[in-house]
């Protein structure tokens, strides 16, 4: 699991380092029963504080991907792989609907506009 942090970025450290372990589990990279980095080790890795990573192992464990074992960190926890892409769909297409409606007004057109989103996706 290669996590990759920008302080440039809108988006806070914890929900970014929570989106790409989330990604890793969808991807199944990750898979039921892995353990994560320690809170302590994940912090020292990504240079950032160790309250930042405990943020983002506990938004983790309320979604439902990992559980937390006293004692001996933080696994992957049994997953419904298909209800985490469905939300994720939703989401998607939601962000899609905005960014239609944004296109239209402003007169980008379909093709643009899937040119856009190619780049993006590429990214």
């Amino acid at each position: 699991m290669n996590i990759i942090i920008s302080n440039s970025s809108g988006e806070p450290i914890y929900e970014q380092i929570v989106s790409q372990i989330r990604g890793c589990i969808l991807r199944g990279e990750l898979k039921e029963g892995d353990a994560l980095p320690s809170m302590r080790v994940l912090a020292a890795q990504l240079r950032i504080s160790i309250i930042t990573t405990k943020r983002a192992y506990e938004e983790l464990e309320k979604a439902g991907l990992v559980v937390t074992v006293a004692g001996k960190g933080c696994f992957v926890g049994k997953q419904n792989t298909e209800a985490i892409r469905e939300n994720c769909l939703r989401i998607t297409e939601q962000h899609l609907q905005a960014a239609v409606t944004e296109a239209k007004q402003g007169g980008i057109s379909v093709e643009e506009l899937q040119e856009m989103i190619s780049l993006l996706y590429e990214d």
